[in-house]
């Protein structure tokens, strides 16, 4: 079936939406070409899109379709998969709740208990209330820190875990014997529909506080926090005054505004989201900004270092982060002799290099939190090793794998714990990772994001992406050791020039290996219409490190740019 075909088939619906029908009427040649030519598609996020009408947008339509195949493959996972039950949670964003209710419909239509959240909730907590009603899955309804244009959803599975590729696949199988998206039960059944809300809260909030190590230090600094309009204001100030920090909300941010009308940008990975909050953390003397992403899965923060507020990246949090768990539960006798650090291969090697001083292995995923949680599940069923951290370059991390998914809560309340520690050595978090550098080697990582819109977009990043896995690249500076091709799971080692096979899922990602660790990748986004370019260095000195850092991305981006 052709574009024009599956535009007709909505339009002859008679009761769609008013609003999408609407829409779909005013539509020129090229606009139904974008919104129906594909069916949106799961990526590393899970499903995620622009709103409006269409078989590759985000509606009512495209929710309830991919809930009766997820609910027709969990069914085929246990024979009391219903009774089990599902656990539903939402965003801030346009659509959220209709999306959740309507998921909760369509589940209850097909027998299973709803376990729906009464009001905003953030992502982690979706994740742990699967696994502390022992549901048979999840759903979040949430596009993270995207344009307020976007929505999405994501699901889970048993363990509170988003499903790694296989379980996906056989999801997309159910979906896609689905025909008719017009013709899906739903049931306002409220016997098998049951609201959650504060006594889940308080479940959450008491195991996300085990993670605490020293709970006796001085808290007498101020922060600024900001959820930016999202979900993190449930939870992120309320525990940090329960633990005696003194924490001041902005009060523009706190709002749950679905056009997050009060920032320049959702996304904390970006300087933008914290020009507010730094002006403020300015007036009060606040020595940290924490800004939380829209499902508050995700943490960035901008440290006061000599009267200035300098941003620090997923990768040096982590790293900071992770090196004062490691002394810590070293000095305290908690840290575990078979304990496992899990990373990604787009994300920092710093922490790598902190967890063999400590004697903890590190084991290399993909990128997506799915992955690391799914190594949380390995750990736990085979009992071969011990979580100790988990965290990717894209400012999201997990202490406790009571969660099995980023939780910026616990993050805040690590990372908080991390600045009074040093704060109590006279130092401050920049003054801390510097000291990290210095034994360890300044370790400095950069990302491109090259935005390609639509079909022809779409076609660019594939051209780019042939051209790296089939050409023998140089570089003028650099030399390059080695290649991993995740579609094909190869490793080509150009110094040997022997090939071996990659123990990672296939996926269109390459990773060069160059000289004096350094390297660079190149991967599709999973949830925008982006290629990223990712680039990590290391070096003896600030200076040389940013040096190298700029010289690998020129001269990597001189190649993407060539390709037409």
């Amino acid at each position: 079936m052709d574009y024009l075909e599956k535009a007709n088939l909505w339009k002859s619906y008679k009761d769609l939406e008013p609003s999408l029908k609407a829409e779909l009427d005013s539509m020129d040649d090229n606009a139904l070409k974008e919104a129906f030519t594909t069916d949106l598609a799961f990526g590393t996020g899970g499903l995620r899109g622009v709103l409006g009408v269409g078989t590759n947008r985000m509606n009512i339509y495209i929710v309830g379709k991919a809930t009766l195949g997820f609910g027709r493959y969990l069914l085929k996972q246990s024979n009391v998969a219903g009774q089990r039950g599902v656990a539903i949670a939402h965003d801030n964003r346009h659509q959220s709740v209709e999306f959740a209710r309507f998921s909760a419909e369509v589940l209850a239509s097909l027998g299973f208990r709803v376990f729906l959240f009464e009001s905003l909730r953030p992502t982690p907590e979706l994740s742990y209330a699967v696994r502390n009603f022992k549901c048979i899955g999840g759903i979040m309804i949430t596009a993270s820190h995207n344009p307020k244009e976007y929505n999405g959803y994501k699901i889970y599975d048993e363990t509170g875990c988003q499903l790694v590729p296989h379980m996906a696949d056989e999801v997309i199988a159910e979906i896609n014997k689905i025909d008719d998206y017009f013709a899906i039960e739903h049931s306002l059944n409220h016997e098998l529909i049951y609201y959650i809300g504060k006594e889940i809260d308080e479940k959450y909030i008491k195991d996300v506080k085990k993670i605490i190590l020293r709970p006796n230090l001085n808290k007498d600094f101020k922060l600024v926090y900001t959820p930016l309009h999202g979900t993190g204001q449930v939870f992120a100030p309320q525990v940090l005054q329960s633990e005696g920090y003194d924490v001041v909300p902005l009060a523009c941010q706190m709002t749950n505004d679905p056009d997050f009308s009060g920032v320049k940008t959702s996304n904390p990975e970006n300087k933008e989201a914290y020009d507010e909050a730094i002006e403020l953390a300015k007036e009060i003397g606040a020595k940290i900004v924490l800004a939380t992403d829209p499902d508050a899965d995700r943490l960035g923060i901008a440290v006061e270092h000599n009267g200035e507020y300098i941003l620090f990246t997923g990768n040096q949090t982590a790293a900071l982060v992770f090196d004062y768990i490691c002394k810590t539960r070293k000095e305290l006798g908690t840290l575990p002799a078979d304990g496992y650090l899990f990373t990604t291969n787009v994300s920092s090697t710093l922490p790598i290099a902190i967890a063999e001083k400590y004697g903890l292995k590190t084991e290399i995923t993909l990128t997506g939190f799915k992955f690391i949680g799914e190594k949380a599940r390995e750990m736990e069923t085979t009992h071969r090793g011990t979580y100790v951290f988990g965290f990717e370059e894209s400012y999201g991390c997990l202490v406790s794998d009571c969660v099995r998914d980023k939780d910026s809560i616990q993050a805040i309340l690590m990372l908080c714990e991390t600045a009074a520690y040093y704060r109590e050595k006279g130092m401050d978090l920049y003054d801390a990772l510097q000291e990290i550098y210095k034994e360890y080697g300044y370790y400095k990582e950069g990302i491109t994001n090259i935005s390609l819109k639509g079909l022809e977009g779409a076609a660019k990043i594939g051209r780019i992406m042939n051209y790296f896995r089939e050409s023998n690249i140089c570089l003028k500076d650099f030399k390059i050791l080695a290649k991993d091709d995740v579609y094909k799971s190869m490793h080509y080692d150009y110094v040997t020039d022997k090939d071996s096979t990659i123990k990672l899922p296939q996926s269109n990602v390459i990773k060069y290996y160059l000289n004096d660790n350094m390297w660079f990748v190149l991967r599709p986004s999973g949830t925008e219409p982006k290629l990223k370019v990712y680039y990590g260095v290391k070096g003896t000195s600030n200076e040389e490190a940013d040096e190298k850092l700029a010289l690998l991305g020129k001269e990597v981006l001189e190649i993407v740019n060539m390709v037409k």
